[in-house]
């Protein structure tokens, strides 16, 4: 059985809880007047961008570190996403007849993400300075 790394689930813990936040207050203060959710898709590709950041920069350019990934990953990233989200929000949307918002949002969002992911991971791979 793997041992339990108290400052390890701290550091998760503390990430978890500065995404959360994050994401309620990005929540409440991005408004629209159109039945897309901005709020949830920009929560998602920001958070995306976040862990294809703090993955490659973690791993190919820093010292490793114990408590940074859980932090940022796990923690982090993991209260800041979210796919039930949307996925609920696409649910409303067919419910609501607006098969296009729908089929529009879930494409947009898969593709954004792995966007995000390829250019982030390719500019961190070109950074010659550590930010």
């Amino acid at each position: 059985m793997p041992r339990l790394d108290r400052r390890e689930l701290a550091a998760i813990f503390a990430g978890g809880i500065v995404g959360a936040i994050a994401r309620v207050w990005i929540g409440q203060h991005v408004l629209t007047t159109s039945t897309w959710p901005w709020a949830t898709f920009i929560i998602n590709v920001a958070g995306t961008i976040v862990l294809a950041y703090s993955v490659t920069r973690l791993q190919e350019r820093l010292p490793q570190s114990t408590y940074r990934r859980p932090f940022l990953g796990t923690g982090f990233c993991g209260a800041f996403t979210t796919f039930s989200t949307m996925e609920v929000e696409i649910l409303d949307l067919l419910r609501a007849g607006q098969i296009a918002d729908a089929v529009s949002y879930a494409a947009a969002s898969v593709a954004c993400g792995y966007l995000a992911i390829w250019v982030t991971t390719a500019l961190v791979r070109r950074l010659k300075t550590p930010l």
